[in-house]
Protein backbone atom coordinates (compact mmCIF):
# COMPACT_ATOMS: atom_id res chain seq x y z
CA UNK A 1 0.00 0.00 0.00
CA UNK A 2 1.46 3.93 -1.11
CA UNK A 3 2.30 5.61 1.66
CA UNK A 4 -0.54 8.59 0.67
CA UNK A 5 -2.54 5.86 1.95
CA UNK A 6 -1.39 5.68 5.14
CA UNK A 7 -3.66 7.21 7.65
CA UNK A 8 -2.36 9.86 10.44
CA UNK A 9 -1.72 8.19 13.88
CA UNK A 10 -4.30 10.18 16.40
CA UNK A 11 -2.17 11.18 19.31
CA UNK A 12 -4.05 11.93 22.95
CA UNK A 13 -2.31 14.15 25.35
CA UNK A 14 -3.45 13.02 29.20
CA UNK A 15 -2.28 13.82 32.39
CA UNK A 16 -2.22 15.53 35.77
CA UNK A 17 -4.18 18.96 35.69
CA UNK A 18 -1.37 21.14 35.31
CA UNK A 19 1.81 18.73 34.42
CA UNK A 20 2.22 20.44 31.19
CA UNK A 21 0.26 19.05 28.52
CA UNK A 22 -0.62 22.23 26.70
CA UNK A 23 2.63 23.59 27.29
CA UNK A 24 4.29 20.31 25.60
CA UNK A 25 2.65 20.63 22.30
CA UNK A 26 2.94 24.74 22.46
CA UNK A 27 6.50 23.70 23.04
CA UNK A 28 5.76 21.55 19.73
CA UNK A 29 4.00 23.61 17.48
CA UNK A 30 5.20 26.46 18.23
CA UNK A 31 1.73 28.53 19.29
CA UNK A 32 0.65 29.96 23.13
CA UNK A 33 -2.86 28.21 23.25
CA UNK A 34 -2.03 27.71 27.34
CA UNK A 35 -1.47 31.62 27.56
CA UNK A 36 -5.01 32.11 26.28
CA UNK A 37 -6.96 29.27 28.24
CA UNK A 38 -8.88 29.64 31.45
CA UNK A 39 -6.96 29.37 34.56
CA UNK A 40 -4.10 28.41 31.77
CA UNK A 41 -5.95 24.88 32.04
CA UNK A 42 -6.89 23.18 28.50
CA UNK A 43 -11.24 23.31 28.53
CA UNK A 44 -11.67 22.01 24.68
CA UNK A 45 -10.75 19.61 22.61
CA UNK A 46 -7.99 20.58 20.35
CA UNK A 47 -6.04 19.13 17.69
CA UNK A 48 -2.93 19.54 16.10
CA UNK A 49 -1.18 18.13 12.42
CA UNK A 50 2.31 17.99 12.87
CA UNK A 51 3.35 16.96 9.44
CA UNK A 52 6.49 14.54 9.56
CA UNK A 53 8.99 16.94 7.96
CA UNK A 54 8.24 19.43 10.97
CA UNK A 55 9.06 15.86 13.19
CA UNK A 56 12.30 15.41 11.29
CA UNK A 57 13.07 19.14 11.41
CA UNK A 58 13.33 18.83 15.36
CA UNK A 59 14.67 15.15 14.94
CA UNK A 60 17.72 15.43 13.21
CA UNK A 61 18.23 11.23 13.80
CA UNK A 62 14.75 10.70 12.39
CA UNK A 63 16.29 11.71 9.43
CA UNK A 64 17.93 8.58 9.29
CA UNK A 65 14.29 6.41 10.29
CA UNK A 66 12.64 5.11 7.10
CA UNK A 67 8.88 5.83 7.67
CA UNK A 68 5.59 5.94 5.58
CA UNK A 69 3.46 7.71 8.42
CA UNK A 70 3.08 10.53 7.10
CA UNK A 71 2.96 12.50 10.82
CA UNK A 72 0.93 13.07 13.89
CA UNK A 73 -2.35 14.18 14.51
CA UNK A 74 -2.47 15.97 18.22
CA UNK A 75 -5.52 15.79 20.33
CA UNK A 76 -5.07 17.94 23.54
CA UNK A 77 -7.59 17.12 26.34
CA UNK A 78 -9.25 19.09 29.37
CA UNK A 79 -9.15 15.82 31.02
CA UNK A 80 -8.04 12.36 30.94
CA UNK A 81 -12.58 12.30 31.45
CA UNK A 82 -12.72 14.09 28.04
CA UNK A 83 -10.46 11.15 26.19
CA UNK A 84 -13.25 8.71 26.89
CA UNK A 85 -15.97 10.67 25.42
CA UNK A 86 -13.82 10.47 22.34
CA UNK A 87 -15.12 7.11 20.98
CA UNK A 88 -14.65 5.61 17.58
CA UNK A 89 -15.77 2.46 16.55
CA UNK A 90 -16.76 1.73 20.19
CA UNK A 91 -13.16 2.54 21.38
CA UNK A 92 -10.94 5.33 22.19
CA UNK A 93 -10.25 7.81 19.40
CA UNK A 94 -6.51 7.70 19.83
CA UNK A 95 -4.37 5.38 18.20
CA UNK A 96 -1.44 6.28 20.71
CA UNK A 97 -0.83 8.74 23.76
CA UNK A 98 1.49 10.53 25.41
CA UNK A 99 0.89 10.55 29.38
CA UNK A 100 1.95 13.67 30.68
CA UNK A 101 4.12 13.38 34.27
CA UNK A 102 6.29 16.33 36.15
CA UNK A 103 8.99 14.52 37.35
CA UNK A 104 9.64 16.36 40.24
CA UNK A 105 6.00 15.70 41.57
CA UNK A 106 5.49 12.30 40.48
CA UNK A 107 2.38 10.50 40.30
CA UNK A 108 -0.95 12.32 41.24
CA UNK A 109 -4.40 11.17 41.52
CA UNK A 110 -5.45 11.76 37.92
CA UNK A 111 -2.24 10.26 36.92
CA UNK A 112 -3.11 6.94 38.12
CA UNK A 113 -6.77 7.22 36.89
CA UNK A 114 -5.54 7.79 33.09
CA UNK A 115 -2.98 4.89 33.56
CA UNK A 116 -6.23 2.86 34.36
CA UNK A 117 -8.38 4.06 31.81
CA UNK A 118 -5.11 3.88 28.90
CA UNK A 119 -5.20 -0.03 30.47
CA UNK A 120 -8.67 -0.27 29.95
CA UNK A 121 -9.04 1.24 26.60
CA UNK A 122 -5.64 -0.73 25.42
CA UNK A 123 -3.80 1.98 24.13
CA UNK A 124 -0.26 2.19 23.66
CA UNK A 125 0.96 4.95 25.07
CA UNK A 126 4.73 7.10 25.92
CA UNK A 127 5.20 8.70 29.21
CA UNK A 128 6.99 12.10 29.20
CA UNK A 129 8.36 13.03 32.18
CA UNK A 130 8.61 16.49 32.11
CA UNK A 131 9.92 19.90 33.48
CA UNK A 132 13.41 18.64 33.63
CA UNK A 133 14.39 21.74 33.69
CA UNK A 134 13.43 22.41 37.24
CA UNK A 135 15.81 19.97 38.76
CA UNK A 136 18.16 21.98 41.24
CA UNK A 137 21.62 22.78 39.11
CA UNK A 138 19.95 21.71 35.76
CA UNK A 139 21.92 24.10 33.22
CA UNK A 140 19.28 23.56 29.81
CA UNK A 141 20.25 23.45 26.20
CA UNK A 142 17.61 25.20 24.28
CA UNK A 143 16.05 22.02 21.91
CA UNK A 144 18.97 19.49 22.40
CA UNK A 145 18.58 16.12 22.49
CA UNK A 146 18.11 14.49 26.12
CA UNK A 147 21.22 12.49 26.10
CA UNK A 148 23.15 15.77 24.78
CA UNK A 149 21.57 17.61 27.33
CA UNK A 150 22.15 14.80 30.51
CA UNK A 151 25.72 14.85 29.13
CA UNK A 152 25.98 18.98 29.75
CA UNK A 153 25.17 18.16 33.52
CA UNK A 154 27.52 18.01 36.57
CA UNK A 155 27.65 14.58 38.68
CA UNK A 156 24.90 15.44 40.91
CA UNK A 157 22.30 17.00 38.65
CA UNK A 158 22.90 13.47 36.81
CA UNK A 159 22.17 11.34 40.07
CA UNK A 160 18.74 13.57 40.75
CA UNK A 161 17.73 12.83 37.50
CA UNK A 162 18.26 9.43 37.37
CA UNK A 163 16.39 9.29 40.68
CA UNK A 164 13.32 10.99 39.93
CA UNK A 165 12.95 9.09 36.53
CA UNK A 166 13.44 6.00 38.77
CA UNK A 167 11.03 6.77 41.12
CA UNK A 168 8.29 6.97 37.84
CA UNK A 169 9.89 3.36 37.17
CA UNK A 170 9.04 1.97 40.56
CA UNK A 171 5.41 3.38 40.68
CA UNK A 172 4.93 2.21 37.01
CA UNK A 173 6.46 -1.39 38.28
CA UNK A 174 3.73 -1.54 41.02
CA UNK A 175 1.02 -0.76 38.97
CA UNK A 176 2.19 -3.66 36.59
CA UNK A 177 3.68 -1.88 34.19
CA UNK A 178 7.76 -2.65 33.17
CA UNK A 179 8.98 0.90 32.26
CA UNK A 180 12.86 2.20 30.89
CA UNK A 181 14.18 5.16 29.88
CA UNK A 182 14.21 5.57 26.17
CA UNK A 183 17.14 5.11 25.39
CA UNK A 184 17.77 2.05 27.26
CA UNK A 185 14.76 0.00 26.35
CA UNK A 186 15.66 -2.64 23.83
CA UNK A 187 12.21 -4.22 23.27
CA UNK A 188 9.60 -1.66 23.02
CA UNK A 189 6.56 -3.82 23.00
CA UNK A 190 7.44 -5.42 26.34
CA UNK A 191 8.63 -2.10 27.84
CA UNK A 192 7.01 1.12 28.41
CA UNK A 193 9.17 4.04 27.61
CA UNK A 194 9.92 7.14 29.55
CA UNK A 195 10.97 10.15 28.03
CA UNK A 196 12.87 12.99 29.61
CA UNK A 197 11.72 16.35 28.36
CA UNK A 198 11.28 20.38 28.90
CA UNK A 199 8.03 21.83 27.56
CA UNK A 200 10.39 25.74 28.53
CA UNK A 201 13.54 24.88 26.45
CA UNK A 202 12.55 22.14 24.32
CA UNK A 203 15.14 19.65 25.54
CA UNK A 204 13.95 16.05 24.87
CA UNK A 205 10.69 16.89 22.62
CA UNK A 206 12.70 15.67 19.23
CA UNK A 207 13.48 12.52 21.01
CA UNK A 208 9.68 12.01 21.92
CA UNK A 209 8.69 12.87 18.58
CA UNK A 210 11.15 10.20 17.18
CA UNK A 211 9.85 7.70 19.74
CA UNK A 212 5.93 8.39 18.33
CA UNK A 213 6.86 7.99 14.98
CA UNK A 214 9.27 5.05 15.55
CA UNK A 215 5.90 2.94 17.63
CA UNK A 216 3.89 4.14 14.98
CA UNK A 217 5.59 3.12 12.00
CA UNK A 218 6.43 -0.35 13.84
CA UNK A 219 3.39 -1.28 15.63
CA UNK A 220 0.45 0.66 14.05
CA UNK A 221 0.07 0.71 10.43
CA UNK A 222 -1.66 -2.19 10.09
CA UNK A 223 -4.39 -0.22 11.46
CA UNK A 224 -3.76 2.79 9.94
CA UNK A 225 -4.41 1.39 6.89
CA UNK A 226 -8.09 1.17 7.14
CA UNK A 227 -11.29 1.93 5.46
CA UNK A 228 -9.27 5.53 4.57
CA UNK A 229 -11.13 5.78 1.26
CA UNK A 230 -14.34 4.59 2.51
CA UNK A 231 -17.11 7.34 3.95
CA UNK A 232 -15.70 9.56 6.56
CA UNK A 233 -16.56 9.28 10.47
CA UNK A 234 -16.03 11.96 12.83
CA UNK A 235 -16.51 13.88 16.01
CA UNK A 236 -17.51 16.99 16.39
CA UNK A 237 -15.32 18.99 18.56
CA UNK A 238 -16.74 22.97 18.72
CA UNK A 239 -19.72 24.34 17.10
CA UNK A 240 -19.30 28.16 16.30
CA UNK A 241 -20.15 31.44 14.44
CA UNK A 242 -17.17 32.59 12.20
CA UNK A 243 -17.22 36.18 10.41
CA UNK A 244 -18.17 35.53 6.97
CA UNK A 245 -19.03 31.85 7.07
CA UNK A 246 -21.56 31.67 9.43
CA UNK A 247 -22.07 28.63 11.63
CA UNK A 248 -19.32 26.11 11.33
CA UNK A 249 -18.29 23.17 13.17
CA UNK A 250 -14.56 21.68 13.66
CA UNK A 251 -13.96 17.58 13.25
CA UNK A 252 -11.67 15.42 14.10
CA UNK A 253 -12.03 13.08 11.17
CA UNK A 254 -10.62 9.81 12.33
CA UNK A 255 -11.60 7.79 9.36
CA UNK A 256 -12.06 7.64 5.52
CA UNK A 257 -12.88 10.50 3.37
CA UNK A 258 -15.06 13.59 3.34
CA UNK A 259 -15.82 16.11 0.71
CA UNK A 260 -16.98 19.46 -0.27
CA UNK A 261 -21.13 18.68 -1.52
CA UNK A 262 -20.96 15.22 0.57
CA UNK A 263 -24.36 14.56 2.23
CA UNK A 264 -23.34 14.11 6.22
CA UNK A 265 -25.36 13.44 9.26
CA UNK A 266 -24.66 15.16 12.36
CA UNK A 267 -26.93 14.94 15.37
CA UNK A 268 -28.51 17.77 16.51
CA UNK A 269 -30.58 19.38 19.53
CA UNK A 270 -33.80 17.89 18.45
CA UNK A 271 -32.31 14.21 16.81
CA UNK A 272 -30.28 14.16 14.13
CA UNK A 273 -30.31 15.90 10.94
CA UNK A 274 -29.00 15.71 7.42
CA UNK A 275 -27.10 18.99 5.53
CA UNK A 276 -24.30 19.07 2.79
CA UNK A 277 -20.91 20.15 3.14
CA UNK A 278 -20.64 23.54 1.87
CA UNK A 279 -16.48 24.11 2.38
CA UNK A 280 -13.97 22.39 3.97
CA UNK A 281 -11.19 24.36 5.96
CA UNK A 282 -7.99 23.12 7.31
CA UNK A 283 -5.75 24.61 9.62
CA UNK A 284 -2.20 25.47 8.13
CA UNK A 285 0.28 22.55 9.75
CA UNK A 286 1.29 22.97 12.92
CA UNK A 287 -1.64 25.06 13.78
CA UNK A 288 -3.97 24.47 16.56
CA UNK A 289 -7.56 24.56 14.84
CA UNK A 290 -9.06 26.52 17.73
CA UNK A 291 -7.09 28.98 17.22
CA UNK A 292 -6.19 29.21 13.80
CA UNK A 293 -7.47 32.53 12.01
CA UNK A 294 -6.51 31.57 8.14
CA UNK A 295 -7.68 28.21 7.05
CA UNK A 296 -6.93 26.88 3.59
CA UNK A 297 -10.43 26.18 1.34
CA UNK A 298 -9.89 22.29 0.27
CA UNK A 299 -11.98 20.01 -2.05
CA UNK A 300 -11.92 16.52 0.51
CA UNK A 301 -9.97 16.09 3.46
CA UNK A 302 -8.57 11.91 4.43
CA UNK A 303 -8.38 10.86 8.19
CA UNK A 304 -7.06 11.71 10.07
CA UNK A 305 -7.26 15.51 10.33
CA UNK A 306 -8.90 18.19 12.15
CA UNK A 307 -10.72 20.38 9.65
CA UNK A 308 -13.30 22.87 9.73
CA UNK A 309 -16.62 22.47 7.61
CA UNK A 310 -19.36 25.17 6.43
CA UNK A 311 -23.37 23.51 5.63
CA UNK A 312 -26.52 24.95 6.36
CA UNK A 313 -28.70 24.19 9.20
CA UNK A 314 -25.71 23.74 11.91
CA UNK A 315 -27.40 26.38 14.51
CA UNK A 316 -28.74 23.15 16.64
CA UNK A 317 -25.83 20.92 16.62
CA UNK A 318 -24.40 19.03 18.92
CA UNK A 319 -20.63 19.62 19.94
CA UNK A 320 -18.79 16.32 20.96
CA UNK A 321 -21.65 14.05 18.63
CA UNK A 322 -20.67 11.96 15.66
CA UNK A 323 -20.82 12.73 12.00
CA UNK A 324 -20.67 10.38 9.16
CA UNK A 325 -20.70 10.95 5.72
CA UNK A 326 -23.91 9.72 3.89
CA UNK A 327 -23.50 6.59 1.70
CA UNK A 328 -26.55 4.63 0.24
CA UNK A 329 -29.14 4.60 3.19
CA UNK A 330 -29.33 7.73 4.44
CA UNK A 331 -32.23 6.69 7.39
CA UNK A 332 -29.70 3.82 7.94
CA UNK A 333 -26.68 6.40 8.78
CA UNK A 334 -29.11 8.95 10.84
CA UNK A 335 -29.95 5.93 12.86
CA UNK A 336 -26.38 5.24 13.62
CA UNK A 337 -26.19 8.67 14.61
CA UNK A 338 -29.43 8.28 16.50
CA UNK A 339 -27.88 5.19 18.30
CA UNK A 340 -24.67 7.10 19.23
CA UNK A 341 -25.88 9.83 20.89
CA UNK A 342 -28.14 7.28 23.52
CA UNK A 343 -24.11 6.64 24.45
CA UNK A 344 -24.00 9.67 26.22
CA UNK A 345 -22.10 8.50 29.68
CA UNK A 346 -24.35 10.42 31.90
CA UNK A 347 -25.42 9.07 35.11
CA UNK A 348 -28.76 10.42 36.50
CA UNK A 349 -30.64 10.17 39.36
CA UNK A 350 -34.19 10.81 40.76
CA UNK A 351 -33.18 13.82 42.48
CA UNK A 352 -30.04 16.04 41.81
CA UNK A 353 -28.71 19.35 40.39
CA UNK A 354 -28.84 20.40 36.50
CA UNK A 355 -25.69 20.95 34.42
CA UNK A 356 -24.94 22.50 31.56
CA UNK A 357 -22.02 22.34 29.11
CA UNK A 358 -21.39 23.42 25.50
CA UNK A 359 -19.60 20.30 24.46
CA UNK A 360 -21.01 16.35 25.40
CA UNK A 361 -17.50 15.90 26.23
CA UNK A 362 -17.66 18.57 28.82
CA UNK A 363 -20.93 17.05 29.76
CA UNK A 364 -19.93 14.04 30.39
CA UNK A 365 -16.54 15.09 31.60
CA UNK A 366 -18.35 17.06 34.46
CA UNK A 367 -20.76 14.54 35.10
CA UNK A 368 -18.06 12.04 35.73
CA UNK A 369 -16.05 14.60 38.26
CA UNK A 370 -19.57 15.21 39.82
CA UNK A 371 -20.56 11.46 40.26
CA UNK A 372 -16.97 10.91 41.59
CA UNK A 373 -17.58 13.55 44.42
CA UNK A 374 -21.10 11.83 45.17
CA UNK A 375 -22.91 15.14 44.05
CA UNK A 376 -26.31 13.85 42.30
CA UNK A 377 -27.54 15.12 38.93
CA UNK A 378 -31.04 15.12 38.16
CA UNK A 379 -30.99 16.74 34.52
CA UNK A 380 -27.81 17.11 32.30
CA UNK A 381 -27.50 18.78 28.69
CA UNK A 382 -25.74 20.39 26.02
CA UNK A 383 -26.50 24.02 25.81
CA UNK A 384 -27.67 27.30 27.40
CA UNK A 385 -30.12 27.76 30.24
CA UNK A 386 -33.84 28.92 29.49
CA UNK A 387 -36.68 30.41 31.26
CA UNK A 388 -38.69 26.92 30.89
CA UNK A 389 -35.53 25.49 33.05
CA UNK A 390 -35.54 27.51 35.79
CA UNK A 391 -39.14 27.18 36.21
CA UNK A 392 -38.20 23.37 36.49
CA UNK A 393 -35.62 23.88 38.94
CA UNK A 394 -37.32 26.08 40.92
CA UNK A 395 -40.36 23.06 42.33
CA UNK A 396 -37.26 21.02 43.72
CA UNK A 397 -38.20 20.67 47.58
CA UNK A 398 -34.34 20.64 48.77
CA UNK A 399 -32.85 24.30 48.25
CA UNK A 400 -29.51 22.21 47.46
CA UNK A 401 -30.72 21.08 44.44
CA UNK A 402 -32.51 24.22 42.63
CA UNK A 403 -29.02 24.62 41.42
CA UNK A 404 -27.56 24.99 38.22
CA UNK A 405 -23.90 24.04 37.15
CA UNK A 406 -23.20 26.40 33.87
CA UNK A 407 -20.07 24.92 32.23
CA UNK A 408 -18.98 27.70 29.28
CA UNK A 409 -22.56 28.09 28.53
CA UNK A 410 -25.36 31.32 28.74
CA UNK A 411 -28.36 32.06 30.44
CA UNK A 412 -30.64 32.77 27.55
CA UNK A 413 -31.80 36.59 28.32
CA UNK A 414 -35.27 35.28 29.48
CA UNK A 415 -33.69 33.40 31.94
CA UNK A 416 -31.07 36.08 32.95
CA UNK A 417 -34.26 38.34 33.20
CA UNK A 418 -36.05 36.01 36.14
CA UNK A 419 -32.63 35.30 38.02
CA UNK A 420 -31.94 39.20 38.50
CA UNK A 421 -35.62 39.98 38.89
CA UNK A 422 -35.30 37.37 41.09
CA UNK A 423 -38.58 35.57 40.01
CA UNK A 424 -37.29 31.98 40.98
CA UNK A 425 -35.05 30.67 43.71
CA UNK A 426 -32.26 29.00 41.80
CA UNK A 427 -28.78 29.22 42.42
CA UNK A 428 -26.62 29.39 39.34
CA UNK A 429 -22.90 28.92 39.64
CA UNK A 430 -20.75 29.76 36.18
CA UNK A 431 -17.25 29.09 35.21
CA UNK A 432 -14.93 28.01 32.45
CA UNK A 433 -12.57 26.29 34.36
CA UNK A 434 -14.51 22.42 35.42
CA UNK A 435 -13.00 21.63 38.76
CA UNK A 436 -12.93 25.59 40.07
CA UNK A 437 -17.23 25.29 38.98
CA UNK A 438 -17.39 22.13 41.02
CA UNK A 439 -15.01 23.69 44.10
CA UNK A 440 -17.63 26.89 44.04
CA UNK A 441 -20.46 24.71 44.17
CA UNK A 442 -19.27 22.24 47.22
CA UNK A 443 -18.08 25.29 49.12
CA UNK A 444 -21.55 26.60 48.79
CA UNK A 445 -23.14 23.55 49.45
CA UNK A 446 -20.72 22.46 52.70
CA UNK A 447 -21.60 26.33 54.49
CA UNK A 448 -25.70 25.91 53.43
CA UNK A 449 -25.65 22.48 54.69
CA UNK A 450 -23.36 23.97 58.27
CA UNK A 451 -26.56 26.28 58.40
CA UNK A 452 -29.26 24.70 58.29
CA UNK A 453 -27.12 21.86 60.98
CA UNK A 454 -26.45 24.81 63.02
CA UNK A 455 -30.23 26.02 62.86
CA UNK A 456 -31.48 22.24 63.56
CA UNK A 457 -29.26 21.98 66.43
CA UNK A 458 -30.54 25.15 68.09
CA UNK A 459 -34.28 23.80 67.78
CA UNK A 460 -33.84 19.94 68.80
CA UNK A 461 -33.38 18.97 72.10
CA UNK A 462 -29.99 17.38 72.73
CA UNK A 463 -29.41 14.37 74.99
CA UNK A 464 -26.95 14.44 78.14
CA UNK A 465 -26.86 12.87 81.22
CA UNK A 466 -25.58 14.26 84.44
CA UNK A 467 -25.38 13.27 88.62
CA UNK A 468 -25.76 15.72 91.56
CA UNK A 469 -22.25 15.82 93.25
CA UNK A 470 -22.48 15.31 96.60
CA UNK A 471 -21.89 18.07 99.22
CA UNK A 472 -23.17 21.17 96.42
CA UNK A 473 -26.68 21.07 96.85
CA UNK A 474 -27.47 24.85 97.43
CA UNK A 475 -31.13 24.84 97.82
CA UNK A 476 -33.37 21.82 97.90
CA UNK A 477 -36.16 23.42 95.77
CA UNK A 478 -38.45 26.89 94.77
CA UNK A 479 -36.09 26.27 92.53
CA UNK A 480 -33.52 23.52 93.74
CA UNK A 481 -29.96 24.50 92.85
CA UNK A 482 -26.97 21.92 93.07
CA UNK A 483 -24.03 21.16 91.49
CA UNK A 484 -23.58 18.32 89.04
CA UNK A 485 -21.11 16.51 86.42
CA UNK A 486 -21.96 16.62 83.03
CA UNK A 487 -21.74 12.74 82.12
CA UNK A 488 -22.12 12.42 78.67
CA UNK A 489 -23.85 15.08 75.49
CA UNK A 490 -24.17 18.67 75.99
CA UNK A 491 -26.82 20.16 78.44
CA UNK A 492 -28.62 23.14 78.19
CA UNK A 493 -31.01 25.16 80.13
CA UNK A 494 -34.69 25.09 79.50
CA UNK A 495 -34.85 21.41 79.15
CA UNK A 496 -36.91 18.66 81.11
CA UNK A 497 -35.13 16.04 83.71
CA UNK A 498 -36.09 12.59 83.60
CA UNK A 499 -35.43 9.77 86.27
CA UNK A 500 -33.79 6.34 85.47
CA UNK A 501 -37.08 5.35 84.75
CA UNK A 502 -38.03 7.89 82.40
CA UNK A 503 -40.14 10.19 84.37
CA UNK A 504 -40.13 13.58 83.91
CA UNK A 505 -39.86 15.41 87.21
CA UNK A 506 -38.68 19.14 86.81
CA UNK A 507 -37.00 21.30 84.25
CA UNK A 508 -33.48 23.14 83.68
CA UNK A 509 -33.78 26.83 84.26
CA UNK A 510 -30.10 28.19 84.09
CA UNK A 511 -26.67 26.81 84.37
CA UNK A 512 -23.70 28.66 85.87
CA UNK A 513 -20.15 28.03 85.71
CA UNK A 514 -17.71 30.63 87.69
CA UNK A 515 -20.77 32.14 88.65
CA UNK A 516 -22.24 33.45 85.19
CA UNK A 517 -24.53 32.34 82.96
CA UNK A 518 -23.84 29.83 79.94
CA UNK A 519 -26.04 27.80 77.17
CA UNK A 520 -24.40 24.40 77.13
CA UNK A 521 -22.26 22.48 79.32
CA UNK A 522 -20.37 19.57 77.58
CA UNK A 523 -19.13 16.17 78.79
CA UNK A 524 -17.10 16.53 81.86
CA UNK A 525 -17.47 19.78 83.14
CA UNK A 526 -19.04 20.90 86.46
CA UNK A 527 -21.71 23.47 86.60
CA UNK A 528 -24.27 24.84 88.85
CA UNK A 529 -28.27 24.27 87.88
CA UNK A 530 -31.17 25.63 88.81
CA UNK A 531 -34.11 22.78 88.28
CA UNK A 532 -37.88 23.88 88.60
CA UNK A 533 -40.53 21.69 89.86
CA UNK A 534 -38.29 19.01 92.12
CA UNK A 535 -37.07 19.10 95.99
CA UNK A 536 -33.95 17.68 96.72
CA UNK A 537 -34.30 14.30 98.52
CA UNK A 538 -38.27 13.84 97.13
CA UNK A 539 -37.73 13.48 93.36
CA UNK A 540 -34.05 13.23 92.84
CA UNK A 541 -31.32 12.36 95.01
CA UNK A 542 -27.65 13.38 95.53
CA UNK A 543 -25.56 10.96 93.28
CA UNK A 544 -28.64 9.78 90.88
CA UNK A 545 -27.88 9.44 87.18
CA UNK A 546 -30.19 12.05 85.16
CA UNK A 547 -30.99 12.55 81.88
CA UNK A 548 -32.56 15.27 79.57
CA UNK A 549 -36.11 14.53 78.39
CA UNK A 550 -35.63 14.01 75.16
CA UNK A 551 -39.07 14.53 73.00
CA UNK A 552 -40.13 11.58 71.12
CA UNK A 553 -40.61 13.29 68.10
CA UNK A 554 -37.02 15.04 68.37
CA UNK A 555 -35.52 11.57 69.44
CA UNK A 556 -36.65 10.64 65.46
CA UNK A 557 -34.72 13.12 63.71
CA UNK A 558 -31.79 12.84 66.06
CA UNK A 559 -31.18 9.21 65.41
CA UNK A 560 -32.40 9.55 61.38
CA UNK A 561 -30.57 12.81 60.11
CA UNK A 562 -28.27 13.74 63.10
CA UNK A 563 -26.58 10.95 64.35
CA UNK A 564 -23.42 11.13 62.38
CA UNK A 565 -23.10 14.42 63.86
CA UNK A 566 -23.36 13.44 67.52
CA UNK A 567 -19.89 12.42 69.59
CA UNK A 568 -19.81 9.32 71.28
CA UNK A 569 -20.44 10.60 74.42
CA UNK A 570 -24.27 12.12 73.38
CA UNK A 571 -25.13 9.43 71.60
CA UNK A 572 -24.18 7.01 74.38
CA UNK A 573 -26.78 9.37 76.65
CA UNK A 574 -29.00 9.32 73.81
CA UNK A 575 -29.01 5.17 73.78
CA UNK A 576 -29.56 4.91 77.05
CA UNK A 577 -32.14 7.56 77.42
CA UNK A 578 -33.75 5.54 74.42
CA UNK A 579 -33.77 2.26 75.64
CA UNK A 580 -35.53 3.25 79.11
CA UNK A 581 -38.83 3.26 76.86
CA UNK A 582 -37.76 1.04 74.42
CA UNK A 583 -37.95 -1.90 76.98
CA UNK A 584 -41.94 -1.94 76.57
CA UNK A 585 -42.44 -0.03 73.52
CA UNK A 586 -39.75 -1.09 70.83
CA UNK A 587 -40.48 1.56 68.21
CA UNK A 588 -40.32 4.45 70.97
CA UNK A 589 -39.23 7.33 68.97
CA UNK A 590 -38.64 5.54 65.41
Amino acid sequence: MAAEHIRTPIVCVLGHVDHGKTSLLDRIRGSRVVAGEAGAITQHIGATMIPIDSIQKMSGDLEKMKTNVPGLLFIDTPGHHAFTTLRARGGALADIAILVVDVNEGFKQQTTEALQILRNCKTPFVIAATKIDRIPGWRPMENASFLKSYKNQNERVQTECENRVYELVGKLSDMGFNSERFDRVSDFQRNLVIVPVSSMTGEGIGDLLMVMIGLAQRFLTEGLKTTVEGPGVGTVLEVKEEKGLGTTFDVILYDGIISVGDEIAIAGAEGPIATKVRALLQPRPMKEILIEDRFQRVKSVTAAAGVKITAPNLENIIAGSPVRVIRGDRDETLARIEEEMQEINVKLSEVGITVRADTIGALEALSKELEEKNIPIMRADVGPVSRRDLIEISVMKDELYKTVLCFNVPLLQDADAMIRDEEVDVKIFSNRVIYKLIDDYIDWRDELTRAREAKQFETVVLPAKFSILPDCVFRQSGPAVVGVRVLGGILRPHVGVATREGTVVGEIKQINLNKESIQEAKEGVEVAVSIDGVTIGRQIDVGETLYVAVPERHVKVLETEMLSHLNVGTQEALEEYTNIFRKNQPFWGK
